[in-house]
């Protein structure tokens, strides 16, 4: 009986991880169109300058380091160890500040060579103060990841969506003042004083949780501080690598657009803007993304080595469902966006410049979905080290891109380079994946009823999107962009039925699948 309420609170305590999870994500992606539409493309610029830095450290914040302090708690409670301050608190608090600690004097001692890098000096005080946040990352990983070891999720439940809240709050309203000040690059500093104090919130709260939770004893030391450093480390970093692909990729274009653009004839404004509007692309990708591998990532928890050994038919099944859900969601979102960017570029950020590369750009959307989803099943089946060495590799593939094609393309040259390396990260993994996934299960995707959906949702986009040309307000154009985004999806969805591409057991599964289930072709019903 306590192994089941055990098994129902762990299940509860996932579930609620992946729901604040998303949310947090979505926040974190849709307070930057708010941000452009106060700050301008040179604005948006200078905070997406240092958003990789304060990115990468969220992502050490709450996958990472707690992931890594989970699985040393679970190893310790295995083998009767209780964890006290002498023995496990202190040292791993101390692990992770020393981690932290030389990432910022790293980080704030060499920003002005970023700076330069990235060519525009200015951004140094920015950069500087972003780095700050790594600071307080001990504190709230450690807490979180012994309550995740215990499996206990609504502390960090609560923290995550306290954080998010706070950085948005504040980031607006630093935007607001730097805009009025008439100081664009206070956008930047206020970008990382949001973050820090989102950081400081986080850990308010999970102190709170932690303090009443129970009462710690001092204890004694006697546990070899290798135990600690390598799982940290090990852990902390490798893992996270795989979470971090769009950051990277934001990463390069930040080291490596303005100087591109440079070479290719712009002036340094010029560029400032250009780089600002290429950079509209990246919340509405982060979005598609997030959507479109959230699905598929809730089946692999069901996808590890041990049971593949077991049972490997019914894994391959799961292996099967993850990579068709995001392909279809992915494929959908990115088909629709590409369609219909011109006038979502309008909407959300008061004009269409650089409708053109951003759709290009788009296409990163489906096969950086393809990417986490496959990396997340390739973690399970224990190929951590290999997928951290694919993101790495695919750092070298996009500054090679970018050096190449900017000064020769422009803003084009960097969305090609985005997508080339989102692919090279996809067949990398694929191959990867062919021991546990044949090459041969790939032709057992409905293929064909995925392009018969997007050729006719396209089809339906593009005869709707005549209607928009004659709306100037931008409220009634985003009242009828909706419309069309949720015609579109609707009629994506029940091709996708009628075409085959869903057996009746997966529809009965959804809300209202008894109504999609009269929708299937002869043949598919049971």
């Amino acid at each position: 009986m306590e192994q089941t309420n055990a098994s129902h609170r762990l299940i509860k305590g996932a579930l609620l991880l992946t729901i604040a999870g998303l949310i947090g994500k979505i926040l974190s992606a849709a307070y930057r169109i708010p941000l452009q539409n106060i700050a301008g493309d040179v604005g948006f610029y200078i905070y997406q300058q240092i958003y990789p830095v304060l990115g990468m450290a969220l992502m050490l914040s709450l996958y990472g380091f707690p992931v890594a302090i989970s699985k040393l708690v679970s190893e310790l409670q295995d083998q009767g160890v209780k964890l006290s301050l002498r023995s496990f608190y202190i040292p791993a608090f101390a692990w992770l500040s020393i981690i932290c600690g030389g990432i910022f004097l790293l980080g704030y001692t060499q920003a002005d060579r970023l700076a330069a890098v990235m060519g525009d000096e200015q951004l140094t005080s920015s950069l500087q103060a972003a780095f700050f946040v790594f600071l307080l990352l001990p504190f709230s990983s450690l807490i979180r990841g012994v309550f995740q070891g215990k499996g206990i999720m609504e502390p960090t439940a609560a923290s995550q969506i306290s954080e998010q809240l706070v950085r948005v709050f504040v980031i607006i309203g630093s935007a607001i003042y730097a805009t009025r000040a008439g100081n664009l690059y206070q956008i930047g500093i206020g970008g990382a004083i949001s973050s820090i104090l989102g950081a400081a919130a986080a850990a308010f709260v999970l102190l709170v949780f932690w303090l009443r939770s129970e009462k710690i004893p001092v204890g004694q030391e006697s546990i070899k501080p290798g135990f600690f450093a390598k799982t940290i480390f090990f852990y902390g970093v490798f893992i996270c690598l795989n979470y971090m692909l769009l950051l990277f990729l934001q990463l390069i274009d930040a080291l490596t657009l303005i100087p591109g653009l440079q070479t290719a004839g712009f002036g340094l404004e010029e560029a400032k803007a250009a780089k600002g509007i290429f950079d509209r692309g990246q919340p509405l990708i982060q979005l598609g993304t997030v959507l479109a591998s959230s699905l598929a990532l809730a089946l692999v928890p069901s996808v590890t080595k041990e049971r593949k050994e077991k049972e490997p038919e019914q894994v391959e099944r799961y292996i099967f469902g993850g990579i068709k859900y995001c392909l279809f969601i992915a494929a959908g979102a990115t088909a629709g966006l590409v369609t219909l960017f011109p006038y979502v570029n309008e909407v959300f950020f008061q004009n269409s410049k650089g409708s053109s590369p951003l759709q290009l750009l788009m296409l990163v959307i489906l096969f950086s979905s393809l990417a986490i989803t496959l990396s997340s099943l390739l973690q399970g089946l224990g190929k951590v080290v290999h997928t951290a060495i694919v993101v790495v590799a695919a750092l070298f593939v996009k500054w090679g891109m970018n050096i190449g094609l900017v000064p020769l393309f422009e803003v084009y040259g960097a969305a090609a380079a985005s997508v080339i390396t989102v692919v090279f990260v996809v067949g990398c993994h694929v191959v990867l994946l062919h021991k546990e996934y044949h090459f041969t299960n790939w032709r057992r995707l409905p293929w064909f009823a995925l392009f018969g959906a997007l050729s006719g949702m396209t089809g339906v986009l593009f005869a709707l999107e005549l209607g928009m040309a004659g709306i100037e307000h931008r409220l009634a154009l985003l009242a009828y962009l909706l419309f069309v985004i949720a015609l579109g999806a609707s009629v994506y969805l029940y091709l996708l039925i009628r075409f085959g591409a869903f057996e009746q057991k997966e529809l009965e599964l959804l809300p209202f699948g008894e109504v999609f289930v009269k929708f299937l072709p002869r043949g598919r019903k049971v």
